[in-house]
């Protein structure tokens, strides 16, 4: 086997998608799949994932090699589709779209095909990236409800901070189920999370402001993230597109995801390549920001920021070496970290270190690099290669 090697387990895939499912039990899940299934390998995670309600991905190019691999699923282009090309395409596989810009329903209304579009409206309610403002959505589902191409609206919004919230109790995973059963009853919750939680101030708001332009329109909604499946049930609604937590990964502080009952579905893992004998002051790697106060013992394992492990990592990450953590030492370099064993005698060339995954969660490692699990898993490169376990 090469070294190193991201060994993906379809059964948590699956293990997380039931877990979204009893988080949010009146909701409808797509299964957000953008950026190569978050560094997982999208048609395979598709395809671990075909129980989900649907697919998000961001963009008309993922969607295209979805159906190539026969893929049948719904599918829902989170960015939407740009150009009467694009929308022509875009019918052609059946995909549902976003529209969020004044220029896409331009070109929407100008569009001559037979296909009838599911279109999903998004609301600006704060984030500010994309979607209509308050002040100009009532005008823009005024013009998608004219619009002969169009043969069903839901309305989205996206949360900016979902993970934020100060009253912690709200979603323990000892008080799950039935918290999120009784809040998706009753949208008056709304009213006591802005009582009791300060940092969910923002939440709270674009919660409101949602509701406010939509609840007249009676059409069907999404706003819940990740994030906001797990902290925020009220925001469960209709619809729910859960992305990070499907992986197994945490999006709440002080939280891994195991707290949840979730399973990590990439280990990325390596093997020590050697070991380095060095004496008291003697410093390792480029540089040499790390620097022995005692006699030690180096291991040098096989991977780096050319895979994907971020050069920017501080020593003292912590990492498994044989099942055992250790930590690394020095800078990590294109194709090896190096990672005090000093107090593991046993470990020799050979054994297996894990980085993140089974045994040691990404969020651990995540604040060492100054970065979230997010950027983690995205970015493994390509010459890892990814072995599928069923």
């Amino acid at each position: 086997m090469s070294f190193p090697v991201a060994t993906i387990d379809a059964s948590a895939l699956r293990n997380n998608l039931a877990v979204v499912r009893r988080m949010a039990p009146r909701s409808r899940v797509i299964a957000v799949v953008k950026a190569n299934g978050y560094g997982h390998g999208m048609i395979r995670v598709a395809r671990a994932l075909a129980d989900a309600d649907g697919l998000g991905v961001a963009r008309l190019a993922d969607a295209v090699a979805l159906r190539e691999a026969g893929i049948t699923q719904r599918i829902l282009l989170l960015e939407g589709v740009f150009g009467a090309e694009q929308f022509a395409l875009a019918a052609k596989e059946q995909c549902e779209i976003v529209v969020h810009s004044p220029e896409q329903l331009d070109v929407l209304e100008q569009f001559s095909g037979s296909h009838r579009f599911v279109v999903w409206l998004k609301l600006n309610s704060g984030m500010n990236r994309l979607g209509f403002r308050v002040s100009d959505f009532a005008a823009a589902h005024a013009r998608l409800r004219r619009c002969s191409s169009v043969s069903l609206i839901r309305v989205m919004t996206h949360l900016s901070s979902s993970e934020e919230r100060d009253d912690p109790d709200s979603w323990s995973p000892h008080s799950t189920s039935v918290q999120h059963e009784s809040a998706a009853a009753d949208r008056g919750a709304r009213a006591h999370v802005a009582a009791t939680s300060r940092r969910g101030e923002i939440t709270v708001t674009q919660l409101q402001i949602f509701d406010d332009a939509v609840a007249p329109l009676g059409h069907e909604r999404s706003v819940a993230n990740s994030a906001a499946v797990i902290a925020w049930p009220e925001s469960h609604q209709d619809w729910v597109r859960p992305g990070l937590m499907l992986y197994g990964m945490s999006p709440m502080p002080g939280k891994t995801a195991a707290d949840f009952g979730l399973r990590p579905a990439m280990t990325l893992s390596t093997q020590l390549i050697a070991i380095q004998n060095i004496g008291a002051g003697e410093s390792v790697g480029y540089n040499g920001i790390w620097r022995a106060s005692r006699a030690s013992r180096i291991g040098i394992a096989a991977i780096g920021y050319g895979d994907g492990f971020p050069r920017s990592t501080r020593n003292g990450a912590p990492v498994l070496v044989a099942g055992r953590e250790a930590s690394i030492a020095g800078r990590v370099s294109m194709d090896m970290i190096g990672i005090d064993v000093t107090d593991l005698p046993n470990a020799k060339p050979g054994d297996e270190v894990i980085v993140w995954g089974s045994g040691l969660p990404a969020e651990r490692l995540a604040p060492y690099a100054d970065t979230t699990c997010y950027e983690l898993v995205c970015r493994v490169t390509s010459r890892v290669p990814l072995l599928w376990r069923e």
